[in-house]
């Protein structure tokens, strides 16, 4: 038994087929059962195959009127038990359609081999075949060469078409079947009529790629789809612990839900645990949230097309349809924002703002929001009636904020607050009400004085206080555990640390940086078993004093050390 896997379109049929045909007469009989995904799906489906696959190998006049699923199942092992055959179970989705056509081994006679194509790999692994193999997109050549063989019925493209030609083969991203369906409809065709069908491509997938693709994704139940959509219209190439965080909060079950699409070759993930997904699945996921309102774009659940989003908030269309804006322009623009745009988006868990800049702040958000990402937030404060419980990951860099008001402390679920380059921002109220809170910038905040009198956290693992030229003083800092790995006090006028601050044995980044009047650093430092890099160039005023240092309690262990920055350090003593 073998299994061939892999994303619809990807040839896994075709595969399936040369080898039926190069080794089917090797075998007392032969059968290949075609598109059992839809042949099953009547009511009489599972029992029409039965009988093929019976009439294929024994011949149509051997085969009596089966009739029923349980009768088809003990026919075949009593009439197959003892010859060898060749069995193709071509896109098999489901484990009924295995147990009504292959059960077990024993059914068929030695020597005989059964070979199953489906998208979902775990379809292979609950069957338990003795090999697997996954189809992987065609190299550039390979592509080029299928791509110009349909549209040209050479080898290569003309001449005059050549660029044309790339541009269609990076957006068919290797899938066989998009190159033979571009090629076939271009054929013929005008330089002028193929730039045309290719923008037009890029809005909406082509039919028959787009229902050959969409077929996985109509298998999936609801939470899947969710995740499936939100991938590929926000999430793709973040980061996998990320999102997961944020699709746990919705109660979306991501652990399973991931595994699923992965199973089906909807997504997968970088060797740097970031999404990936093919492009022209990406195009799918949009074209199916395009159809939930094609005329217009505020009943849609998620928008990422910038026109559409300027029609929606400049407009005031929105509904409460919607579930998540991405705004990404083609260059940093001006979006004339109404103040009541987020009034009727009642249901929005997502706003990711990359380069827009609005003329007015909202006086509404939704209290459903997971992500607020605003870069350039166009005022001093967020609304009043914003409580924020459910927000994950808070990032308002380079704006107008403040303050952050009593209200803040509401925000408990945060795992995530990015307030870097707020000039106005003066202090951060108390954080012991959002112990989940994984990473917190506050880089660049020229007139931060203070931080919370004591910063206890559980989960942290990232602290960035770099740049904020007005902070004298540092607080004491208390952790369940030892999670903190990056400390970033870069350019401050810190003059020296809490005793606490040299139990923070987890850290593998410290950089003090330009800490010009810092005078002396915790000897626990000296003895981070992790640290990887430690920058104090420009800390002008610190000394290691030597008496400190030959005292072997203080003595220098530091064997993750990779990188040390101590340009214009007073050294009074140097150890090797």
């Amino acid at each position: 038994m073998v299994g061939i896997f892999g994303v619809g379109g990807i040839g896994k049929t075709t595969i399936a087929k040369a080898i039926y045909n190069i080794i089917s007469s090797k075998f007392e009989g032969s059968c290949f059962l075609g598109n059992i995904r839809e042949t099953s799906k009547s009511e009489y489906g599972l029992v029409q195959l039965q009988e093929t696959l019976l009439s294929d190998i024994l011949g149509a006049s051997s085969v009596c009127n089966i009739g029923h699923v349980d009768r088809g199942i003990n026919v075949i092992k009593n009439k197959l038990c003892h010859k060898r055959v060749l069995l193709i179970l071509d896109d098999v989705d489901d484990w009924e359609q295995l147990k009504a056509l292959a059960g077990n081994r024993d059914w068929f006679g030695s020597g005989s081999r059964i070979i199953i194509t489906t998208r979902d790999k775990n379809q292979l692994s609950n069957y338990e075949v003795d090999a697997t193999y996954k189809v992987e997109e065609l190299n550039h050549y390979e592509a080029l060469e299928l791509f110009s063989l349909c549209a040209f019925k050479r080898k290569k493209p003309l001449d005059n078409y050549v660029e044309l030609t790339q541009r269609i083969i990076r957006y068919a991203g290797g899938l066989p079947l998009a190159l033979e369906v571009l090629g076939l409809d271009l054929r013929g065709r005008s330089i002028h009529e193929w730039e045309s069908a290719l923008e037009e491509y890029k809005i909406i997938p082509h039919g028959k790629i787009q229902k050959i693709l969409r077929m996985s994704y109509d298998g999936l139940r609801e939470s899947e789809r969710k995740i499936f959509l939100d991938i590929a219209c926000f999430f793709k190439g973040d980061n996998v612990d990320y999102v997961v965080k944020i699709l746990d909060s919705c109660g979306l079950s991501p652990n399973i839900g991931i595994k699923k699409l992965m199973d089906k070759s909807l997504i997968t993930i970088d060797d740097c645990n970031k999404f990936e997904m093919h492009d022209l699945l990406q195009d799918i996921g949009r074209e199916i949230v395009r159809e939930e309102s094609p005329k217009e774009p505020g009943g849609r659940s998620r928008l990422w097309y910038h026109e559409d989003i300027r029609h929606v908030l400049e407009e005031n269309t929105g509904t409460d349809q919607i579930e998540g804006i991405l705004i990404d322009l083609p260059k940093e623009d001006f979006i004339c924002l109404s103040s009541e745009a987020f009034m009727k988006m009642k249901n929005l868990r997502y706003f990711i703002n990359r380069n827009a800049r609005f003329s007015e702040s909202p006086n509404y958000l939704s209290n459903e929001l997971r992500v607020l990402n605003w870069v350039k937030y166009p005022s001093q404060s967020l609304p009043y009636n914003f409580h924020g419980r459910k927000l994950v990951d808070l990032r308002i860099s380079d704006s107008l904020l403040k303050e952050l008001g009593v209200g803040f402390q509401n925000f408990q679920n945060l795992a995530r607050m990015d307030f870097s380059c707020c000039e106005f921002l003066t202090k951060i109220p108390d954080l012991s009400r959002i112990p989940n809170l994984e990473w917190l910038d506050v880089a660049d905040c020229t007139k931060l004085t203070s931080l919370p009198t004591k910063l206890r956290f559980r989960y942290l693992k990232c602290l960035r206080v770099d740049g904020c030229l007005s902070l004298q003083n540092f607080p004491e800092i208390e952790f369940e555990r030892e999670c903190l790995r990056n400390l970033s006090l870069a350019n401050t006028d810190i003059k020296e640390f809490p005793l606490s601050i040299g139990h923070l044995s987890g850290i593998e980044v410290l950089n003090l940086r330009g800490c010009k009047n810092l005078l002396h650093l915790p000897t626990g430092i000296l003895r981070f078993q992790r640290l990887k890099g430690l920058r104090l160039g420009g800390c002008s005023k610190v000394v290691f004093i030597s008496n400190i240092l030959k005292d072997d309690c203080c003595s220098i262990d530091l064997p993750a050390l990779e990188w040390l920055d101590l340009e214009i350090v007073t050294c009074q003593t140097l150890i090797s």
